[in-house]
């Protein structure tokens, strides 16, 4: 009699397929991506603040206005600058939520997850306190720079610990083209970060109107382009010349060139647009950051295929 009552609840149990629960790394590496895509928006809308003129929208920090929200001030500028400030904590939130989940859960994570999480939370702390004196400071050259050379390094963060926690199949084929993406991302860094000391200089201007000291400051920019462009020109004829190369570094690879084509003519529509349209001027901003974090995510999972094996199984048990 018992029996044939469970008879009809097993069966129906075992036809339902049963829904597998995301575990702890999956949640961690999503909330990574996403907040990866946030400091990029953040990044380029940082970008439009700074060209729209709107640095110094919100005369005070953190509020603006002395409100949550200058519904009576409120422009474009200052929409820009209130925006760019309430993406940033968010951010700042979602930072915060990694560390405290990644504590909870270190058995199920790899036992660096938490410490990186804890690096990047300083790093957005440090961009915060950066932010303020940006403001505080009348947005002094220095800081500025410091400011988008800060958040570089948190988007960078972010993209190493994402790359790290993917499932990847290594296939051994990726040679050293691991380290030429290594000095390529170095070298777009660089870059990003001369291009921002030529826009918080107002370099290209103050060069036009015959400023030799910024003149110095542009050029230094202008042939950073070169040994930029090769780095990830290397990179892309090798990835070409690896046939047997594991698929998403190809994908990578070829992500890299069309973001570097699109960032040289980003960046000659800039300079001979005189920095008078600002849509390209962020643009420009914009598509570099990509490089950058293509290479960074090529450089973490070639070196996991190059000499790394362990990691993917390490990752999904919580080694």
């Amino acid at each position: 009699m018992t029996d044939s009552i469970l008879q009809p609840t097993i069966s129906t149990a075992l036809a339902t397929p049963s829904v597998a629960k995301p575990l702890p790394i999956d949640r961690v590496r999503r909330l990574l991506w996403k907040m990866a895509i946030a400091t990029w928006i953040l990044m380029a809308i940082g970008s439009a603040t700074r060209v729209m003129n709107a640095g110094l929208a919100c005369p005070d920090w953190p509020l603006c206005y002395g409100t949550l929200f200058p519904g009576q001030q409120m422009n474009l500028q200052v929409f820009l600058e209130w925006f760019h400030r309430l993406d940033a904590a968010l951010i700042g939130v979602m930072a915060i939520a990694l560390v405290v989940y990644s504590l909870w859960q270190r058995a199920a994570l790899p036992k660096w997850v938490p410490w990186g999480a804890l690096l990047a939370l300083g790093l957005i702390m440090a961009q915060g306190l950066l932010g303020a004196l940006t403001v505080t400071q009348l947005l002094r050259f220095d800081i500025v720079t410091a400011h988008l050379g800060t958040a570089l390094l948190f988007f960078i963060t972010l993209l190493v610990m994402a790359s790290l926690l993917l499932p990847y199949q290594r296939t051994g084929t990726v040679g050293n083209w691991p380290q030429v993406s290594l000095v390529a991302a170095l070298l777009i860094y660089t870059q990003s970060i001369t291009g921002a000391l030529v826009g918080s200089r107002w370099a290209l201007h103050q060069c036009l109107a015959g400023g030799n000291t910024f003149c110095t400051v542009l050029q230094s920019h202008v042939l950073g382009v070169i040994p930029a462009s090769l780095g990830t020109l290397i990179l892309v004829i090798g990835v070409w010349r690896t046939p047997a190369l594991q698929a998403s570094l190809r994908q990578l690879g070829f992500m890299a060139l069309a973001l570097l084509c699109i960032q040289v003519g980003l960046g000659l529509s800039t300079f001979y647009a005189h920095l008078q349209i600002e849509l390209l001027t962020v643009a420009h901003q914009a598509v570099g950051a990509a490089l950058l974090g293509t290479l960074v995510c090529f450089t973490v999972l070639g070196s996991r295929d190059r000499c790394l094996p362990s990691i993917s199984l390490g990752d999904r048990v919580g080694a």
